[in-house]
């Protein structure tokens, strides 16, 4: 599947410029995707599925992004909301995945709610960021409703996107292709079959019995996400290097005397330190999936600072991306500002990646902090 990314890298750059241009993705692209089995990833095998190990969704996504971003954050959310749809009743899963090529989007975000009906619940709602809503036939909603004891809790469903009605609000500054528009319910019946209350999410108490003893779905939400997330912003930075050594023979620093602008020492310091910032942010990819597909296969409970760092090494890994995209695109010259220059695009894209609430450096550098210091996380999405 590595391989198969990468193959795909100059055709997906091709049309990076016009997803952006469009702010969604380009059809072709879409079906290349899919044709290459990328929306697959995380789908269970009983259906045709890949299951595949959370070090191979880092390294497909990191390819991917190489050629557009876009594309691979598509492929990563797709993965995130079918493992999610993986955890509902083995009979929804029937439903959801029914057709061969079903493709999700979601979020986790509890901004819509539902008062009981007979058989189950009404929903009304509204939610933004839902990136592949252009492409998907269902989408995995978290919205508030009536507990047991009466008070209100999160919970989770899935919802055809043929029931919800798509605004097209996405005018963004990064991630443009991604057509992440917004989505309204407006009094849409959900079967109560279909409802699985979040905080039996959040505590691994699945309704799937197909999926149990799949190494895939032994493992909790957050750091699942988070491995499945880190690995488009990884690849945007390798984007970006590539992208300037590709320039780098042709370029000259302009009112110097340096012809060649490989010749300047600060060329030297400047690629060589983006160089080791993006091995390192690998690193920290590869260990939050490796840490994931390590302990999923064994079946280990996960302690709280492993939780918590799941979440660091996620920020971590996205802000030595930026960093090292910053240092490239800073260093690429004035000429680098066009924008059918892809290095600008790059940096913007790293930029909007770093501004997401669940993958912001500073959120997850506080959260790890605070529980190594022994006090509770501040947050549900643990």
């Amino acid at each position: 599947m590595v391989a198969a990314a990468g193959a795909l890298v100059p055709a997906l750059a091709d049309r990076a410029a016009w997803s952006e241009q469009h702010r969604r993705l380009h059809d072709d692209t879409v079906r290349a995707l899919s044709e290459a089995g990328f929306f697959r990833l995380r789908l269970p095998a009983r259906y045709g599925g890949l299951e595949a190990d959370a070090r191979t969704v880092v390294d497909v996504l990191a390819e991917l992004a190489r050629g557009d971003a876009s594309a691979a954050w598509i492929a990563g959310v797709n993965a995130i909301t079918t493992w999610m749809a993986g955890l509902l009743p083995d009979a929804v899963q029937d439903e959801v995945f029914a057709e061969p090529d079903t493709r999700l989007c979601g979020t986790l975000s509890p901004t819509g709610m539902c008062v009981p009906a007979e058989g189950g619940l009404v929903l009304n709602g509204k939610w933004t960021f839902i990136s592949g809503a252009h492409h998907a036939r269902w989408q995995v909603v978290v919205a508030m409703a009536p507990a047991p004891d009466g008070s209100f809790w999160p919970v989770m469903t899935v919802v055809p996107m043929s029931e919800l009605t798509v605004v097209d609000d996405w005018d963004t500054s990064g991630l443009r292709g991604t057509g992440s528009v917004s989505t309204v319910a407006e009094n849409v019946f959900v079967p109560e079959r279909r409802v699985l209350p979040l905080p039996l999410v959040l505590a691994e108490q699945y309704a799937s019995e197909a999926n149990a003893a799949s190494p895939v779905w032994r493992a909790p939400l957050l750091p699942t996400a988070s491995a499945l997330s880190v690995g488009t912003a990884v690849g945007l930075a390798v984007a970006a290097r590539d992208r300037f050594l590709d320039r780098l023979p042709t370029r000259k620093i302009t009112y110097t005397a340096y012809e060649q602008q490989a010749e300047a020492p600060v060329t030297h310091l400047r690629l060589a330190e983006a160089d080791m910032k993006i091995d390192e942010a690998f690193f920290h990819a590869r260990r939050l999936a490796g840490t994931l597909d390590a302990k999923s296969a064994a079946g280990e409970p996960w302690t709280p600072v492993e939780r918590a760092r799941a979440r660091a090494d996620m920020g971590r890994a996205v802000r030595l991306a930026r960093e090292a995209g910053d240092l490239l695109n800073d260093a690429s010259g004035g000429s680098s500002i066009y924008a059918g220059e892809p290095i600008q695009r790059i940096a913007r894209d790293l930029h909007a990646i770093t501004m997401h609430a669940l993958m912001n450096p500073d959120t997850n550098d506080e959260l790890y902090g605070r529980v190594l210091c022994g006090l509770e996380p501040n947050t549900l999405y643990f």
